[in-house]
């Protein structure tokens, strides 16, 4: 994989299984039992059990093992496990991760999974909090005496620079967080199911951190997603239609710090989502015009206009029109604004039933989705791609 030159992992692997605890505020059960009953539920969805899988992925921010989980699903010998950094930036990479298994031969089965009490437990939006000492902590360290303390503090000073540099005020925001809670109105897994808001909502909504308003923030969640990979070949064996990984990336920028970047030359956009925009164009050989649903991370809300803008679905500081003109289909599930937040691991989920066909808010004739993961730390991304082979077969 090189920033530089296009890698040959696309179409060597796919997602063959998707599954999920349910989402709620308290799910009254440790961490491992939900990344367990995850695990199972997407064994179960790709056709496969726990004597197939001989691979593991995971977040470092994850508590429970795989090792752990592998013992407490019934899984057995592994010949490949592998954790990914930076919270939520880690989503699309630990499918990466997977896929790079499956292309070289290391393991024929991975499961990547996320599991927490993010809720009932550890709240991420409470910020930093009896951190160990680190080198990155001592980034974070210039900010904390002023106040910036939490997650939503650190996009606030890249969200107002952003609407000072375009003339917009943060009703700009607004459309994202109206979209989203649409979808996530007619998807009973969300917790906002039900629930959707107007413009109006937004604007009204209580300030967390000036530009941001709570509408602008996302949910605090109990619960676990896991996710089955193979190779395209023994995929198209199994109950349900492949989802081809057509592309996956991972990037950095310069002068890259977690969350708090803010001694770049511009703090208007994301440099790390761009690293990963142009691997994902470069090996794919698609362009925006191509992707029939993007399933964009949704933390905080001025953070999707900025995707879109690197991604090139617009030019800088147009995302809000884009996404009120509704001309690209945007976080089907609700996302984390609507569905639940689990680091981005649903919204692959999400990906994966618009390929198949199955979503809640399924777009008609759905052939690509990206996906990506969370912006503001090192990030990653994917291309999923309905089998091209059982498209031709009039199978999906």
């Amino acid at each position: 994989m090189s920033v530089r030159t296009r890698d040959r992992l696309g179409g060597r692997a796919a997602i063959a299984g998707i599954g999920a605890t349910e989402f709620s505020k308290d799910s009254g059960r440790s961490e491992l039992r939900l990344a367990v009953e995850a695990v199972r539920a997407a064994l179960d969805d790709a056709g496969l059990t726990p004597a197939d899988v001989d691979g593991m992925v995971t977040f470092t921010m994850d508590t429970s093992p795989e090792i752990t989980v592998a013992q407490a699903a019934g899984i057995g010998e592994l010949s490949f496990f592998s954790r990914i950094h930076y919270g939520g930036g880690a989503a699309c990479a630990t499918v990466q991760q997977a896929a790079l298994a499956v292309a070289a031969g290391v393991a024929e089965v991975v499961v990547c999974y996320r599991a927490f009490n993010e809720r009932s437990g550890r709240r991420f939006g409470a910020g930093v909090r009896q951190r160990e000492p680190s080198a990155e902590g001592v980034a974070l360290g210039w900010g904390l005496p002023f106040g910036l303390l939490t997650p939503a503090s650190w996009v606030a000073m890249t969200a107002q620079r952003y609407l000072h540099r375009y003339g917009l005020t943060p009703e700009a925001f607004g459309p994202v967080a109206v979209v989203d809670r649409r979808h996530a109105a007619t998807n009973p897994a969300a917790y906002f199911h039900g629930r959707p808001i107007t413009l109006a909502d937004h604007a009204a909504s209580r300030w967390i951190v000036e530009p941001l308003r709570l509408l602008d923030c996302c949910q605090e969640t109990d619960g676990g997603q896991a996710l089955v990979v193979t190779s395209v070949e023994r995929a198209r064996d199994l109950p349900r239609p492949p989802a081809v990984i057509t592309a996956a990336a991972q990037g950095a920028g310069r002068a890259q710090e977690q969350m708090t970047s803010f001694y770049r030359d511009d703090l208007t956009g994301l440099p790390e989502t761009a690293v990963v925009a142009r691997q994902l164009w470069r090996n794919s050989g698609l362009t925006p015009a191509d992707i029939d649903v993007a399933i964009l991370y949704d933390h905080f809300t001025p953070f999707v206009l900025m995707q879109l803008e690197e991604f090139g679905f617009c030019g800088p500081g147009e995302a809000t029109d884009l996404v009120a003109a509704e001309s690209l289909p945007l976080n089907t599930h609700g996302g984390q604004l609507g569905e639940a937040y689990l680091h981005g691991m649903n919204g692959v989920a999400e990906a994966v039933r618009q390929l198949r066909g199955t979503s809640v808010n399924q777009v008609p004739g759905a052939v690509r989705t990206l996906v990506t993961a969370g912006t503001g730390v090192p990030t990653s991304g994917l291309i999923l791609e309905a089998d091209g082979e059982q498209r031709a077969r009039g199978v999906v």
